[in-house]
């Protein structure tokens, strides 16, 4: 049975004479599957497929193409490398002449630079991307934690969890954690919070950046991927965010 599986999945991928490499969604596939044998994450097949939901159809053809600016990255780090290479021989002589000058200067952003959060961010992203997707797919279930069943205020607790960081379990609860952050200072990590039944902070779900959020969504029936601002329910109903992550 395993044999005939691993056959259907090989079927299902398909590649084109210009390299492009397409997938068939199977019964049983989800987002969170397709991406896995595909070594993606979610959000890069969404965006990929210019997708608005998490949801998948039989039969859909998906791309799989790895996106062009990821082949284009190694070409510039090589004429970084060539133009420095060049640059360093006469700039030494000189930074040599300065030297008695520049540990003053340079003592002073040092201290700065270690403090700021200006690293944090780009180091962190990835890794609450990668902590979202873990619980991606799991079925909603109103009272929910665990793997059988999750809600909302669940699913970022595990999340952050993971992160090495303790939340209440309620959204009304985490609503009251951390410090305020304005939509316009939104960063991954951020928790995103909703009011979904008349009452204040309903629902809470993980802003990953670029407009998107990781959420239980009752909706559809999972924790999926989506967009957030773009998508009119979420944007209507949107009413704060609050930064745990410092």
């Amino acid at each position: 049975m395993n044999v005939i599986r691993a056959l259907l999945t090989t079927l299902a991928f398909s590649t084109t004479a210009s390299a492009a490499t397409y997938y068939t969604v199977q019964p049983g596939d989800s987002l969170a599957t397709v991406a896995q044998k595909a070594n993606m994450e979610p959000a890069t097949v969404l965006k990929l497929n210019g997708l608005t939901s998490t949801t998948l159809q039989v039969g859909q053809k998906l791309n799989l193409t790895p996106s062009a600016f990821a082949k284009a990255a190694p070409a510039k780090a090589q004429a970084t490398v060539t133009t420095t290479t060049p640059t360093a021989a006469p700039t030494a002589p000189q930074t040599v002449v300065n030297a008695p000058k520049t540990p003053a200067t340079s003592a002073k952003p040092v201290a700065k630079t270690s403090t700021a959060p200006v690293v944090t961010p780009t180091g962190s992203s990835a890794y609450i991307r990668s902590a979202a997707n873990r619980f991606l797919g799991i079925r909603y279930v109103l009272g929910g934690t665990g793997g059988r069943g999750i809600d909302c205020s669940g699913y970022t607790l595990q999340v952050f969890r993971t992160l090495g960081i303790n939340l209440p379990r309620t959204a009304s609860a985490q609503w009251r954690s951390g410090v305020a952050v304005s939509s316009r200072n939104l960063r991954a990590g951020d928790l995103v919070f909703f009011n979904t039944t008349g009452r204040a902070a309903s629902h809470v779900g993980i802003y990953l950046g670029n407009g998107m959020m990781a959420n239980a969504n009752s909706y559809q029936g999972r924790t999926v991927i989506e967009p957030l601002f773009s998508n009119k329910y979420w944007a209507s109903r949107y009413i704060g965010a609050r930064r745990v992550l410092s």
